[in-house]
């Protein structure tokens, strides 16, 4: 938008179909604060048709939102360099990359930009482009993009119904027993005292499976796969802490100590890679499946393991 400094109503087009409003507010008010776009959702002062909404709401082509006035951050926003990566898979619906560890999905908490607004950089004639899921900053690996508002909402169906199979590749310090292990935990999200947002398992929390399977056996480590059946936030992570094998390289749930070691040995990083995807196409229906290679640094650092 070129003028948020006086109200303004927006008519929502084709291209937004299903959007939450939320998400909407984010994209067409550059400039303005995630907080401040919550706060006005919140009071009501922006109005879908006439009426309030929550955040939640989704919007319908036709839809007319009313925005109110809003001051833009005094500092000046800045331009998301344009970055392109490893692609796994394009059609005209999809976008599958591989994403390097240390880089952000989105903005967001202190972060200016991520793998989103810097791949829309780079292809700005997309009229579309969303994310249809996450990963941690640290970890590395598969991450669908889509291209079309219709591809995004099949996709997050899919997603939460469980018929995408995400299989990562995680190193653990010990020595795994079983060959396969279903690990059934639920997850419960909190705050820090430093308002830090961490995961715990908690009988409150929310049904979390992961299928653990044993790939090999290196010194006093492990090579795991995880197949979640449930996506929640850091669960491989949070599981495996929790059962005593925390992630080599892990800086938010892992062995510090160990961590301070292994980066003198060359790992500098979180060792988990989402390295699998299978899932039906969300236009055709055809049956994908997608793979992206362990990183070089990751597969240096098992090679001296092993040496």
């Amino acid at each position: 938008m070129k003028d948020l400094s006086n109200a303004s109503t927006v008519e929502v087009g084709a291209e937004s179909e299903s959007q939450r409003v939320d998400n909407f507010l984010l994209r067409i008010c550059k400039g303005v604060p995630r907080s401040h776009v919550y706060r006005i959702l919140r009071s009501g002062e922006v109005r879908v048709n006439s009426r309030r909404v929550d955040a939640t709401y989704r919007l319908q082509p036709g839809d007319r939102v009313r925005i109110p006035p809003l001051r833009l951050a005094r500092r000046a926003e800045k331009t998301a360099p344009p970055l392109d990566l490893p692609v796994i898979y394009e059609d005209d619906a999809l976008l599958v990359v591989d994403k390097p560890a240390g880089i952000a999905v989105h903005g967001g908490s202190g972060i200016s930009f991520g793998v989103i607004e810097q791949m829309r950089a780079a292809r700005p004639q997309l009229r579309f482009l969303e994310l249809a899921h996450r990963l941690d900053r640290e970890t590395s690996g598969l991450l669908i993009l889509a291209k079309k508002r219709s591809a995004l909402t099949v996709l997050h169906a899919a997603l939460r119904e469980g018929r995408v199979r995400k299989e990562y590749l995680a190193l653990v310090k010990g020595r795994w027993r079983n060959e396969k292990q279903h690990v059934s935990l639920p997850l419960k999200k909190f705050l820090t005292r430093s308002g830090e947002r961490r995961v715990s398992v908690d009988r409150e929390g929310r049904e979390s499976q992961t299928v653990f399977r044993k790939k090999r056996e290196i010194r006093d480590y492990t090579l795991l796969s995880a197949e979640l059946l449930t996506g929640r936030t850091h669960q491989i992570r949070v599981h495996l802490t929790h059962l005593g094998f925390p992630i080599a390289g892990d800086g938010k749930y892992g062995d510090f100590e160990l961590n301070r070691g292994l980066a003198k040995q060359g790992l500098k990083r979180m060792f988990l890679h989402a390295g699998e995807l299978e899932f039906g196409h969300p236009l055709s229906g055809k049956a994908l499946k997608l793979h992206a290679p362990l990183p070089e640094d990751l597969s240096r650092f098992l090679e001296s393991l092993g040496s």
